[in-house]
C-alpha cells in the first residue's frame, strides 16, 4: 500500500515522530490516520514505562497563579537531560500540570501515597489518577507516559505545593 506524503507529514505532526515510524505506522493501520496515531501513542508509553527506572537530575520548576492572584502553584517536574527540560514539549507538560494542580486541588502525587484512613478516592487526592482536565478521556499519568515516550526521556514530577487564598 503506497501512503502519500501528506498523511506522513500529518502523523509526524500530531504525533511528533519520525518519517519512518510514522510511515510504519501509517502501513499497519492500512493508512488511517487515527490508528496511527493510536499505535504510536501506545508505542510512545510502552517506551516511557521502560525508561521509568532513569535517573531524573533535570527539570523544570513551574509557576502558576490563577484568579487573579487567588490560587497558585508551584511544581517541580524532573527529566533525565536539561537538553529536553528546555524543550516546548516538556515546558507545556509543566504548564499544564501546574494548572491541573490549580483547578484540581490534588494533595497527593500518585496513589501510593494515600495514606490508609484517606477516605477521599485517588482520583480526588492524587494528581497521577485524575482525569486530565483539557482531555478527562486520559488520565494525568497517561499524559505523562505519553509526553516522556515522545522525548525520549523518563519523566517525573518531584514535588508540588498549590496555595489558596482563605485555605
Amino acid at each position: 500500500m503506497e501512503i502519500s506524503l501528506d498523511k506522513i507529514k500529518a502523523v509526524r505532526e500530531q504525533a511528533g515522530a519520525g518519517v519512518m515510524d510514522a510511515k510504519k505506522a501509517l502501513e499497519e493501520s492500512g493508512g488511517d490516520i487515527d490508528k496511527a496515531l493510536d499505535s504510536l501513542r501506545d508505542k510512545g508509553m510502552a517506551a516511557a514505562i521502560k525508561k521509568g527506572g532513569r535517573k531524573t537530575e533535570e527539570g523544570l520548576i513551574e509557576t502558576y497563579v490563577h484568579g487573579g492572584g487567588r490560587v497558585g502553584v508551584m511544581l517541580e517536574v524532573n527529566c533525565e537531560t536539561d537538553f529536553v527540560a528546555r524543550t516546548d514539549d516538556f515546558k507545556d507538560l509543566c504548564h499544564n500540570l501546574a494548572m491541573q494542580i490549580a483547578a484540581m486541588s490534588p494533595i497527593y502525587i500518585n496513589s501510593d501515597e494515600i495514606p490508609d484512613d484517606e477516605k477521599r478516592s485517588p482520583e480526588e487526592v492524587a494528581l497521577t489518577a485524575q482525569a486530565y482536565i483539557r482531555d478527562p478521556g486520559i488520565s494525568v499519568s497517561d499524559l505523562i507516559l505519553e509526553v516522556a515516550g515522545k522525548l525520549g526521556e523518563n519523566v517525573k514530577i518531584k514535588r508540588f505545593s498549590r496555595f489558596a487564598l482563605g485555605e
